[in-house]
């Protein structure tokens, strides 16, 4: 199987084109051991092998937004256009988005706001240094 399952919360995952109900977990967050259902044998869960492996997305907490989301939306330090995001990336102490060749830090003292449905993302480019 290959997809990402770390702190799968969900009860059913999607296992090539079939919903399989989570019958058993163990592991760890990071390496997740799931026996799903219809795979009591070695012989069963080999058969998914190699089969994509799909888990529901988690609700978001208010102000958590999916690095997807964030991707193309346009980045303004007040009226002033700075460019547009490319990617959300992770550095070791915070997560940042990429624009242009700018990494601005995904913190409150850098960003002031981000509007989904506007597809903006205000921030301080004071903070960042430019």
């Amino acid at each position: 199987m290959t997809g990402a399952t770390a702190g799968i919360a969900a009860e059913s995952v999607v296992v090539g084109d079939r919903s399989l109900r989570i019958e058993r977990r163990a592991g760890t967050a990071e390496k997740p051991i799931l026996r799903l259902e219809g795979s009591s044998t070695r012989a069963d869960a080999e058969a998914l092998r190699g089969l994509e492996l799909l888990v529901p997305a988690a609700p978001l907490e208010e102000d958590e937004f999916w690095a997807s989301d964030l991707a193309g939306m346009t980045v303004v330090d007040g009226s002033r256009v700075v460019g547009e995001v490319a990617r959300m990336v992770a550095l070791p102490s915070c997560e940042a988005l990429e624009v242009g060749e700018l990494l601005i830090p995904m913190v409150r003292d850098a960003i002031r706001s981000i509007d989904l449905d506007a597809r903006r993302i205000d921030v301080d480019m004071g903070f960042v240094g430019e």
